[in-house]
């Protein structure tokens, strides 16, 4: 395997640029060539992880088969690599700082003194060790952008690994385009990788971001002024799916230079075959329209697309298994139009905390029922499902979840038993049921069909379960018990019969985290044929 190879990809002008499908597609494009790849995402914020963030400003948290919980990038490195990743994976200054306190406290650095530098770069560096055991490369997304306060410790220990290992930086920068003056401008990359230098990483390859691509009076430019090679810099323009980005990459030479810049003598040449089939045009007559009624879809003025991130890619690898176009379209719960949402195909509703907007999303469950709409719950989608049934089958009038309404008569939905000791103690990180966990698939349920097995392995992240109490109600009114824990004691899925429904489904664990593009997770496809059969 030789000296370790490192990837450092780092973000320039503006966050969100997509650094994270950037990061996947060098590792796709390795691993394809025969490598065998780690991927590792830093986050600069405090927070040891991402599990108390509020979604609107963070988007989506992605969880490991450990039980990590993590930014929605890992979820990209696992859909692009078809790998599972682990909680070790991601990095925060939450967990660097945590750990070097404890060991302080711990008396482990003698009595000197602690200080930034050198010992925060230092602990950085020792988690990168950790993760080069049986790998050739180590993929590491710097999370932020050049000039933030907060990354400066992670760029720092980037620098020095080139020192210490083989290392290659990549800077990802946005290209504003100008509508008004027709202009594409390339000052603020300019900036970017000045900020940079300055920190001591002058990059290898600029990657330029862009809503109508980099021309070449632009190219020109950029090379001119931020000292690189023509062959050193890349177009990553907007695509229309994430899933082109690595082969866009690839065909400008991506890896050729990757080749280049690490002396690697190598006839290796990616496999690319399945990824070119997966991004061909669908032959679906026509797209099938799906609803995904959150309680998070607005934030400010505009959607937050990040939110829903793994509910929504699942939904297009299903789309892909049944050779189909999908379009999904994000509805606001506490913005709901009954009509509307019943010219949908399907109606999906994904995870949620809390009590606002549940009524507009039990409202749409109602819709879904009643009018023999394809449904998919996931987590929440599924307590909400049960208050649902609940309410207008069984007739338990304001039935809901403890979380919800913990004055409720009826706790259709209630807390885990050993989830109360933790709140009581306001210990609110990481204490959920996290992770991936053995679920029984009973036998004559469309879920058995769908699996074609008896016991899998999802991961999950909740509080809250099915109130067993009602467990004999809600089986006598219609409502079947699809799937449970091992030892029959917590309700993991529930579902309609196809006589009277054509799907609904909903799972108190979260399939989505496992779907991938080349791998779509069967109960997306399901649901994606059963939209196809009823149309």
């Amino acid at each position: 395997m030789g000296i370790m190879k490192y990837i450092f990809v780092i973000g320039g002008v503006v966050s969100g640029l997509g650094k994270g499908i950037v990061a996947s597609s060098i590792g796709m494009l390795l691993k394809s060539s025969g490598f065998k790849v780690n991927m590792v995402k830093i986050d600069p914020y405090l927070n040891v992880d991402a599990g108390t963030m509020r979604p609107q400003e963070h988007g989506e948290t992605f969880v490991t088969e450990d039980g990590g919980e993590i930014d929605q990038d890992l979820g990209n490195y696992e859909r692009f690599l078809n790998q599972n990743f682990s909680k070790d994976n991601n990095i925060t200054s939450g967990k660097i700082y945590k750990t070097i306190i404890d060991n302080e406290r711990a008396f482990k650095y003698g009595g000197r003194d602690v200080e930034m530098i050198p010992d925060v770069p230092n602990e950085i560096k020792r988690r990168f060790y950790e993760m080069e055991k049986g790998f050739d490369f180590v993929v590491v997304e710097i999370g932020g952008s050049t000039g933030d306060i907060e990354n400066l410790p992670f760029l720092y220990a980037a620098r020095e690994m080139g020192r210490e290992r083989r290392a290659m930086y990549v800077l990802v920068s946005y290209v504003p385009y100008l509508k008004n003056v027709g202009e594409l401008k390339t000052k603020p990359t300019q900036h970017a990788i000045s900020e940079l230098r300055s920190t001591g990483i002058i990059p290898d390859i600029l990657i330029t971001r862009s809503e109508i691509g980099l021309d070449k009076p632009r190219r020109e430019t950029l090379a001119r002024r931020c000292f690189l090679d023509d062959d050193a810099i890349f177009d990553d323009k907007d695509c229309k799916s994430i899933y082109d980005v690595p082969l866009v990459l690839e065909k400008q030479g991506i890896l050729k230079k990757i080749f280049k810049i690490f002396k690697l003598q190598t006839s290796k040449k990616p496999k690319l075959e399945k990824w070119k089939a997966l991004t061909k045009g669908r032959n679906g007559i026509l797209p099938i329209r799906i609803g995904l009624v959150g309680k998070y879809v607005n934030f400010g003025q505009g959607k937050h697309a990040d939110v829903y991130v793994s509910v929504m890619e699942a939904l297009k690898h299903g789309g892909i298994a049944n050779d189909v176009e999908i379009k999904i379209e994000a509805i606001d719960s506490s913005e709901l139009d009954e009509e509307v949402l019943k010219k949908y195909d399907g109606i999906v509703v994904p995870q949620g905390w809390g009590s606002r907007g549940t009524e507009g999303i039990i409202e749409a469950v109602s819709i879904a029922r009643v009018n023999k709409i394809p449904y998919l719950g996931l987590c929440f989608g599924m307590q909400m499902a049960v208050i649902e049934f609940a309410r207008n089958v069984l007739n338990l009038k304001k039935a809901n979840s403890e979380e919800v309404d913990a004055k409720t008569k009826y706790k259709v939905v209630h807390i885990m038993l050993d989830q109360k000791k933790y709140l009581e103690l306001h210990q609110y990180g990481g204490t959920i049921r996290l992770g991936a966990w053995p679920c029984k698939i009973y036998k004559n349920s469309l879920l058995n069909k769908i699996y074609d097995e008896d016991l899998v392995q999802e991961r999950h992240r909740h509080r809250y379960e099915f109130n067993n109490e009602y467990r004999e109600q809600f089986e006598k009114a219609g409502m079947i018990i699809a799937g449970t824990s091992p030892d029959g004691k917590l309700v993991e899925a529930i579902e309609l019969s196809q006589t009277v429904h054509p799907f609904f489904v909903a799972t108190q664990f979260h399939p989505e985290y496992k779907s991938r593009p080349l791998a779509p997770h069967p109960i997306f496809t399901a649901f994606i044929k059963a939209m196809i059969k009823k149309n």
